[in-house]
């Protein structure tokens, strides 16, 4: 991973990591960059990630229970939702459904 000062920077390289089909939680993401408590800085990055001239995949990353918390940073009403279920994610109720074979962990797969 590039080293970065930019935590905001450094979030959106784990984030563009996350393959199609799997996600991650913004704790997870902290975690791996050793902030574990900045859940919801990485939280704003995501909120964020539409300035980014590469594309961040900001809606593969949901609260630790798989609620699709951020959806309302998305156009529309059910963007996000839309996203994940064209990558082949159930999504209902606003929450992911089996969380645990889909999702990412960041620190099991970069070094």
């Amino acid at each position: 991973m590039a080293k970065s000062d930019n935590f905001f920077e450094r979030v959106y390289v784990v984030a563009r990591q996350i393959p199609f089909g799997r996600v991650t939680s913004y704790g997870a993401i902290a975690t791996y960059l050793g902030a574990a408590r900045s859940a919801r800085m990485v939280g704003w990055a995501m909120n964020n990630s539409h300035t980014q001239e590469e594309t961040v995949p900001a809606h593969r990353v949901v609260n630790k229970k798989g609620l699709l918390t951020g959806k309302h940073h998305f156009d529309g009403t059910n963007l996000m939702q839309q996203l994940l279920e064209s990558e082949g994610i159930k999504v209902i109720d606003n929450q992911i459904q089996d969380l645990e074979t889909i999702f990412w962990n960041p620190s099991d797969h970069l070094s």
